[in-house]
């Protein structure tokens, strides 16, 4: 019994220690790093890309995103080359989600892979680009997707017009930035934010083919637009759950309708007067 004494004793020792403790200590979160609050995402729907900014393309020429756009969509991709962190990962989940969809890169849309560190080079961004070529060898990617590179004053004019918050990481040598991707429309509006890796492969459909302004896509897209919804808070496609019974009961609808008049046809010919022998 004097054994069980003592430990209670202790066990009660203890909990009188803990519940003694300042409020919130037991319970206190490891401190957020000052640099996560630099970076980040402030959606600008609609608005407009500067056109008239000058980058160096793979090939060293000088280009514009006025140039580049052509009347086409485009997928901005805000990254840099020599990362060791999310934009390798996030550019290739790029790369196997583009294989999902039946949309042909430089005939119906662009995409346009911006280095957002101005010390990289097109040799770089060439090294960079015949990569993932190898990785997505389909005809029209190689003039489709361009890679590019520009001072940082041309990086930043871009990145501020799209909400795209980054900093350098002195104590790593890295850049801390957010992996998202802006779709534009062929006149550089903004359309939709797309947040890696949690976007669908119809995300991405859907996405281009609403910043072409429907002129692109199957009757299938026009479908699924109507019924889904973009949802700016997540960058994704969801839902509309009023749309989507519409269809719903059009369809149900259509189906009574085929399924009545092959009744009445068939009740028609058997109604009908025999031949006489």
């Amino acid at each position: 019994m004097k054994r069980w004494t003592q430990i209670i004793r202790v066990l009660l020792a203890v909990w009188i220690a803990l519940v003694s403790l300042p409020h919130g200590l037991a319970y206190a979160e490891p401190p957020k790093p000052a640099i996560l609050d630099a970076i980040g995402v402030d959606q600008r729907l609609d608005a407009q890309v500067p056109l008239d900014v000058v980058f160096r393309d793979e090939a060293w020429r000088s280009v514009t995103l006025g140039d580049l756009l052509d009347g086409r969509p485009v997928i901005l991709t805000l990254n840099y080359y020599n990362c060791k962190n999310i934009c390798g990962t996030t550019l290739d989940d790029l790369v196997g989600k583009l294989g999902d969809i039946s949309l042909k890169v430089g005939e119906q849309y662009r995409i346009i892979t911006l280095s957002i560190n101005p010390r990289e080079t097109p040799q770089i961004a060439a090294e960079t680009k015949r990569a993932y070529m190898r990785r997505y060898p389909r005809p029209g990617v190689d003039t489709g997707w361009s890679f590019l590179t520009a001072d940082e004053e041309a990086i930043k004019r871009v990145t501020e017009a799209v909400g795209f918050r980054y900093t350098y990481d002195s104590t790593t040598g890295e850049y801390a930035h957010p992996a998202a991707f802006v779709v534009l429309t062929p006149k550089g509006h903004i359309s939709r934010y797309l947040y890696a890796p949690t976007y669908s492969a119809t995300d991405l459909r859907l996405s281009v083919v609403e910043a072409a302004d429907n002129k692109i896509g199957s009757l299938l897209d026009q479908v699924l637009l109507f019924c889904y919804r973009y949802d700016p808070t997540v960058g994704r496609y969801s839902v509309a759950i009023l749309n989507a019974v519409r269809v719903g009961g059009l369809l149900t609808m259509l189906g009574l309708g085929v399924l009545l008049v092959m009744m009445v046809r068939r009740d028609g010919s058997n109604n009908s007067p025999q031949s006489p022998v």
